[in-house]
């Protein structure tokens, strides 16, 4: 059932300072303390969720740290590229690990969604919603540098494509009823890129899976190290993105300040409309009244029935203190108007 004004999240949720700290130190751990440490990890995380009010939550994606355990130590054919990355002065997406592709790309072992989820599952109380997130396979090859076998950006995403198919549909064979498959990188580059390639990429993807869960995308401007990366407007996604297939669509806009949020309306007209209303690149923690307020304005775009609210992007780079607080006031704000409805 789809709650009056659902309250959910993109994904990520910072990781404890205690993680940070370990994962720079993997060497002193041995197999059964990483499983126990990232079991602790997810448990903290739910926590945070389950005690804002959270009606969808995540396992925070406390596992993705970035070692052998995030997406691309799943990927065989690839090798750390140290010489193309800035590693001094302001912090950019320059600054994010690239790699080599060395052979054929492969993932024998699956992308390690659903080992996620399971743990999750294992972990979570009764009650909320508990949601996958999936990079897509465009976003997925933005690290991997072009070779003689895979000469542009696109042909690296026809062949990670078929891994994340087939992570979706483990997914929804093991019971997972809402995954979001990320696609930033999509809503980046639509003012540049040809989006009615991109949607055929986004539907191809996720065919094998549609009407089989509540399947949604989240389109975003970047957030690495809490920095946009793109032309920060969706007027470029219109009209092709109508078209992706999705129950719901997940839009950044408390940091664009409400920008376009008329163009909303078009895209509930074809979906549900999960509304960024809480800005996870400032450090002002919203109030109830701000909540409220700004969903109200939504509410004029996008009938309630339709309508889910979230943080813009995943939380993992905003601090865990400013995180529970926006996630409590959020959920509060959320309350107080189904109220009024």
């Amino acid at each position: 059932m789809h709650h009056l004004i659902r309250t959910t999240v993109v994904g990520s949720y910072p990781f404890p300072g205690w993680l940070e700290f370990a994962s720079q130190h993997l060497d002193q751990f041995g197999p059964a303390d990483i499983e126990e440490m990232i079991d602790d990890a997810v448990v903290a995380a739910i926590h945070d969720q389950v005690t804002a009010g959270l009606d969808v939550i995540t396992d925070g994606e406390q596992t993705r740290l970035d070692f052998n355990l995030s997406f691309y130590g799943y990927i065989k054919g690839i090798s750390p590229n140290e010489s193309e990355t800035r590693r001094f002065g302001p912090a950019a997406h320059d600054q994010r690990g690239k790699h080599n592709i060395t052979e054929t790309l492969t993932a024998p072992e699956g992308l390690g969604v659903v080992k996620e989820y399971l743990r999750l599952k294992r972990l979570a109380p009764a009650g909320p919603v508990l949601k996958a997130s999936v990079p897509g396979p465009y976003t997925l090859s933005g690290r991997l540098l072009p070779n003689k076998m895979y000469k542009d950006r696109y042909a690296i995403t026809d062949a990670l494509l078929p891994m994340v198919r087939k992570e979706l549909e483990e997914l929804v064979e093991a019971g997972c009823t809402e995954i979001t498959v990320d696609e930033p990188s999509m809503s980046c580059y639509a003012y540049k890129e040809d989006t009615k390639r991109f949607v055929k990429i986004f539907n191809e993807t996720v065919e094998a899976v549609v009407g089989k869960c509540n399947l949604s995308t989240h389109l975003c401007f970047g957030n690495f190290k809490g920095r946009p990366v793109g032309y920060r407007s969706i007027k470029p996604m219109l009209p092709d993105f109508l078209d992706l297939k999705v129950n719901e669509i997940h839009i950044e806009m408390a940091n664009r300040e409400f920008a376009e949020i008329e163009l909303l309306e078009t895209f509930a007209s074809r979906m549900n409309v999960a509304v960024g209303i809480i800005d996870v690149k400032n450090y002002y923690i919203e109030t109830v009244e701000d909540v409220v307020a700004r969903i109200k304005r939504c509410l004029d775009y996008i009938p309630a029935e339709k309508l889910s609210v979230a943080p813009d992007c995943g939380l993992s780079q905003t601090a865990r203190w400013a995180s529970r607080q926006k996630l409590a006031n959020m959920v509060k704000g959320a309350k107080a108007v189904r109220v009024m409805l």
